[in-house]
């Protein structure tokens, strides 16, 4: 569940600067950090270096207490660093934007309260301290670095949530596949997610305590917003609709934010039920990051992506690789949030698979940033690139039952690498994919988990 950033604050100035200067200056500095969307600031008022701390001791009873994501030190002029760390000091562990502000022009003439002075000082200090922060300065005739804050809090808030985060996993490695395994121990110690695995049975006996209005509801959904592009058996439809109210459940239950299923091997060769339909329900049902077998660390990902955008991430895999683009599509579903006009269904069968509903809607184009977290003996990464998305040329994946249906996809025109570039990097088949330029906050999130980005 989502909710707002939370953001302390706290302006510095030296007791020589006019004060009336430096009150207009912390209020300038609150009222822009106030400007930023779904975010709560406490403001912890203005701290001067007086030589008994009074005014720090003061800030720093406003802020204890308060579950900060990130502390904004705002300085406004020269200060002495002493009386910044002396507030600073308590919060140590809390992530903090060490942020300048800037002079202005009167009668063509330069006045400054020294505010880079104080910041050159503070910056090796915070650094010195082991502090995770970023600093961050205004330039006189510039606008506000609003983009460059926002990201920044973005991603505190984000470590804050992946902190509480689970991702629930029916089964574990489906097809015996490596790349969507992950390490508990390092997961939930540096990133903070924990990963709870259940098995399918647990799935099959909550179908016994269902509601058959609730079944019924389902199915009217189903019809009303799903478009059909062949007829389908309301037997199909049912199924779908009993295994989602089933997890649906499982995930009340726990309070899995995404969850991943066992498929191939599971669902589909056990159950005889490509779990498609199940995928999109569950975000219908529950708002949840949903990606098949047992890819736990696409999850994860999604996870980080999810807390930045506050969009529901879509994944794909990668079919094929041109000269200068990738062809990404993929083999059962993409969620409504990255679906561009109607959600198209159609009756279909993969070689020996039993028949489903599969999803060949259209996804958005645009400008994309694809992620994928990998863990290697060292530690984790992050494989990162921004691209361009636009509507991918006919295709088929050879093994569908005929009409081959036009699989949900995206031609990705690597914009931040080449091709080749990309190939000497891709980590998995599986890529997650957010609308929008995110690569900074995304940045800025491996480094306070300690992700290196390759």
């Amino acid at each position: 569940m989502l909710r707002n950033k939370r953001v302390g604050y706290v302006c510095f100035g030296e007791v020589n600067t006019p004060h009336e200067h430096l009150k207009m200056k912390h209020k300038e500095g609150l009222s822009f950090l106030e400007s930023i969307d779904d975010m709560d600031v406490l403001d912890a008022g203005l701290v001067l270096d007086d030589p008994e701390y009074k005014t720090a001791g003061e800030a720093i009873e406003k802020l204890q207490g308060y579950d900060m994501d990130c502390l904004f030190v705002c300085v406004a002029g020269w200060i002495p660093t002493h009386a910044v760390i002396k507030v600073t000091d308590v919060f140590a562990n809390t992530p903090m934007i060490l942020f300048g502000m800037c002079g202005w022009v009167e009668d063509g003439r330069i006045f400054t309260t020294a505010a880079q002075a104080g910041t050159s000082g503070i910056r090796p200090a915070f650094e010195a301290m082991g502090y995770q922060f970023k600093f961050i300065y205004c330039v006189m005739g510039e606008p506000m670095p609003k983009q460059k804050v926002q990201d920044y809090i973005n991603a505190c808030y984000a470590m804050s949530m992946l902190r509480h985060a689970r991702v629930g996993t029916m089964g574990y490695r489906d097809m015996l596949l490596y790349g969507t395994q992950f390490e508990g121990n390092s997961m939930r110690k540096q990133i903070g997610v924990e990963v709870e695995p259940f098995e399918m049975l647990e799935m099959v006996q909550n179908v016994d305590t269902l509601d058959n209005k609730d079944i019924a509801q389902g199915v009217a959904y189903i019809k009303e917003n799903w478009k059909f592009e062949a007829p389908c058996d309301d037997d199909v439809l049912e199924d779908g609709v009993k295994y989602a109210l089933a997890l649906k459940k499982k995930i009340d239950e726990r309070g899995y934010e995404a969850i991943t299923l066992n498929d191939v091997d599971g669902m589909k060769k056990l159950l005889g039920f490509p779990p498609a339909m199940v995928f999109m329900l569950l975000e219908h049902y529950c708002g949840v990051q949903t990606v098949p077998e047992n890819d736990v660390m696409g999850n994860v990902t999604q996870l980080m992506l999810k807390y930045i955008t506050g969009d529901t991430i879509p994944y794909f895999e990668y079919y094929e690789f041109f000269s200068g683009s990738m062809l990404a599509g993929v083999p059962d579903y993409i969620p409504a949030a990255a679906t561009d006009g109607d959600i198209k269904v159609l009756p279909a069968a993969f070689g020996k698979l039993s028949m489903s509903l599969l999803n060949v809607s259209s996804p958005k184009t645009g400008e994309v940033t694809c992620a994928r977290l990998v863990y290697k003996e060292d530690g984790y990464y992050m494989h990162l690139y921004e691209g361009n998305a636009k509507k991918a040329a006919s295709w088929a994946e050879y093994g569908w039952t005929d009409p081959i249906p036009q699989l949900p996809s995206l031609e990705i025109e690597p914009t931040s690498c080449t091709v080749e570039e990309f190939a000497r990097k891709v980590s998995s088949q599986h890529v997650l994919v957010a609308y929008g330029n995110h690569t900074e906050a995304l940045v800025d999130l491996c480094g306070l988990l300690g992700i290196e980005v390759i």
